[in-house]
């Protein structure tokens, strides 16, 4: 069989993408128009996309105001769209969360408080508790960022750090009703982890968010630590009354998008086995996990003959010990690479859907199996690149960046593995 393997892997992410576009899976999803105001409010990556989406299909009057990332707003005529700074809050974040709090109070229940939540939402919806200082939060973020904590530990002590997090902002809108609306980028799809769950009952304690960021050896200064300890840091419980009006309803998953994919490599005659869409762990163990798979296939047919790809999602982390420049989906094809030294017979797209790579331009990479043979003969060493986080230098060296801009939407990585012989 002949086909083109870089066009393959591109057709499969473009669609992976496509499945979670908000034009696309939103408009279903809008609830029945209420008696009094609807007032929209979201945080999130696709935030911008969603408001748009939201705009040219709602019959009636609307109004809010939703914030998402530098360089992934939309044209919006009634819904207000601020950008500001991501992964690492800033003031234009900050400002945005007191003014979308303060536009949901003081509601009835007429009103329809209508939540847009993407991935990304935790840093451009901050709203420090009292006593909490944006610099506290930005600090915090900054280390746990860089620690190798997971997602949902992250979210964790961003919730019980924050005003509007953890089921907060939905309990001030009551007794208007609230529909969120999610885009999930966390393993799993729990409700409670995407952008800290400003509309769900949140499980975790102050202590778990206290025990984080000892594991991680978070320097947390004294009053935010006093704070955890305190009453007033913890979220709303599942069964808490004013959460009781809130419908949460996910819109679009990381399956969604791998089995999208996935229908794109079966129709070239090309077999698809997706291995999941909720992985976690350091990107390079994930990565030489995903190799020795691939070998295997290539080698003994298993678990399915070649041409096969393999396919997976979720959220790996990397533990900086380096000075270059990458995020994890470049840290993780760099690790495939060295893994695979080559081989004859393995291609691989690594990229993040919101088409920005950690805080990059480019959405991921491509792997070839003559990629390190050509980066070798430019004088760039795959492995010494590995070891100083460098995967984008690395990749940028041979031209085989993925480069999509912000495509206003996130349902987490997406990683193709492509076995021919």
């Amino acid at each position: 069989m002949s086909f083109d393997a870089r066009k393959l892997l591109l057709d499969m992410f473009e669609a992976a993408v496509d499945a979670a576009s908000p034009a696309k899976c939103l408009p279903a999803h809008l609830p029945p128009r209420p008696a009094g105001r609807t007032i929209v409010v979201g945080a999130g990556k696709a935030a911008g996309a969603m408001a748009k989406a939201v705009e040219d299909h709602w019959i009636g009057p609307l109004e809010g105001l939703v914030v998402t990332r530098y360089g992934h707003g939309a044209p919006c005529s009634r819904i207000e769209v601020v950008e500001a700074g991501h992964p690492v809050p800033d003031s234009a974040g900050r400002e945005a969360a007191e003014r979308i709090f303060a536009s949901v109070q003081g509601l009835t229940a007429d009103d329809l408080v209508l939540c847009l939540i993407s991935g990304g939402g935790s840093a451009l919806l901050s709203l420090p508790a009292p006593g909490i200082t944006l610099a506290d939060k930005q600090g915090i973020n900054k280390a746990l960022l860089k620690s190798g904590a997971t997602i949902s530990e992250m979210n964790c002590v961003r919730k019980h750090l924050s005003a509007i997090k953890g089921g907060k902002l939905a309990a001030a809108a009551a007794p208007a009703r609230v529909v969120a609306l999610l885009i999930s980028d966390v393993p799993g799809d729990d409700p409670s982890v995407i952008a800290s769950g400003p509309s769900v009952a949140d499980p975790t304690t102050s202590a778990d968010a206290l025990a984080i960021i000892d594991k991680y050896e978070i320097g947390a200064p004294a009053h935010v630590r006093a704070y955890l300890l305190s009453a007033e840091s913890e979220t709303l419980k599942p069964g808490d009354a004013r959460l009781a009006g809130v419908a949460n309803k996910i819109i679009a998953t990381p399956e969604m998008s791998l089995q999208a994919a996935a229908a794109v490599a079966r129709s070239a005659g090309v077999t698809p086995l997706v291995l999941a869409n909720d992985i976690e762990g350091e990107a390079r163990d994930v990565a030489l996990v995903h190799a020795a798979i691939a070998r295997h296939a290539y080698e003994f047919g298993q678990p399915a003959e070649a041409p096969c790809v393999l396919i997976s999602g979720g959220e790996t982390t990397v533990t900086v010990r380096g000075s270059g420049r990458g995020g994890r989906n470049a840290e993780f094809l760099l690790a495939l690479g060295v893994a695979l030294d080559g081989h004859p017979g393995i291609y691989a797209l690594a990229a993040d859907t919101d088409g920005i790579d950690g805080t990059e331009d480019n959405a991921g990479a491509l792997l070839y199996p003559d990629s390190l043979a050509r980066a070798a003969a430019a004088g760039v060493s795959a492995k010494a690149k590995l070891a100083n986080n460098d995967g984008y230098s690395f990749y940028s060296a041979i031209g085989d960046l993925i480069v999509t801009g912000p495509t206003r939407t996130n349902v987490n990585d997406f990683r193709a593995i492509l076995v021919v012989r």
